[in-house]
């Protein structure tokens, strides 16, 4: 199944291009990279100049370019739970 704006949410976010558009932390808004890994509640992102930086989904709006090109915006509290759940929800 391709990535799509209505199924994001039952994919594997690791490997999506991320843009940060809200967050608490505003020293953190507008930062960019790649999703190199997913807990049930952050996000791991690594930056174009290499830094990894955690942040929390619930505190945040995400945007998100999936593989073809297209970007989605998704407020953090959609996506928090452990990616297998999601992905197993698909299935039922």
């Amino acid at each position: 199944m391709r990535h799509t704006r209505r199924n994001i949410f039952y994919h594997e976010l690791i490997g999506l291009r991320i843009k940060i558009i809200e967050y608490p932390d505003k020293s953190l808004v507008g930062l960019t990279g790649l999703v190199i890994d997913e807990t049930q509640k952050t996000l791991l992102i690594e930056t174009n100049s290499g830094r990894r930086v955690r942040v929390l989904k619930a505190n945040g709006v995400f945007q998100f370019m999936l593989p073809n090109k297209e970007k989605v915006i998704i407020r953090g509290v959609q996506i928090l739970g452990r990616p297998e759940d999601r992905l197993k929800n698909i299935v039922r």
